[in-house]
């Protein structure tokens, strides 16, 4: 049971790192390396603190929860302003919608595309296919698929994980 505190208390000491970073307009720095060793809970009260800290006056915000390589697992808040696309050549996504509801737009072709190593961003996506989704649904995005949140119903909470491709 002390162990379990102890991780919870450092995953906690990691978000709160992570959110002070975002506070005062730097990077966010991940957590440690998740112990591979044994299990380790976030709470979920952990997860509402962090989530009521992250920013609402930018379209995306997103706390880091867990990284175990080669995997990360991200919390994000979306705000109902316009959102970037993006493709990652290396790496599926997977999102879990925690609250909230929206369309995804995904396919398609990446409009005003720049490149940051594997990853691509756009300001939108021309042409796609739209699916509605909202809380308790499970969405993949395999690598190199273009894909952009629209029509956000309210904030937006997800979980994401990027899954790499296997090599």
């Amino acid at each position: 049971m002390q162990t379990r505190h102890r991780n919870v208390a450092l995953v906690a000491g990691a978000v709160a790192l992570s959110l002070a970073s975002y506070a005062i307009g730097q990077q966010a720095a991940p957590p440690a390396p998740t112990d591979r060793t044994k299990a380790t809970q976030y709470t979920s009260a952990a997860l509402a603190a962090a989530i009521a800290k992250l920013p609402t006056d930018r379209p995306t915000a997103a706390v880091r929860i867990y990284t175990l390589d080669p995997y990360a697992v991200n919390v994000e808040h979306r705000m109902p302003m316009p959102q970037g696309a993006a493709a990652h050549e290396a790496q599926a996504e997977l999102f879990y919608v925690i609250d909230g509801s929206a369309t995804l737009l995904t396919g398609g072709k990446l409009a005003g595309e720049t490149r940051n190593g594997t990853n691509l961003a756009g300001k939108a996506i021309e042409g796609g296919t739209q699916q509605k989704f909202g809380k308790g649904d499970f969405l993949l995005v395999p690598s190199g698929i273009p894909h952009q949140f629209i029509d956000i119903q309210g904030p937006l909470t997800l979980m994401s994980m990027y899954l790499p491709n296997p090599k």
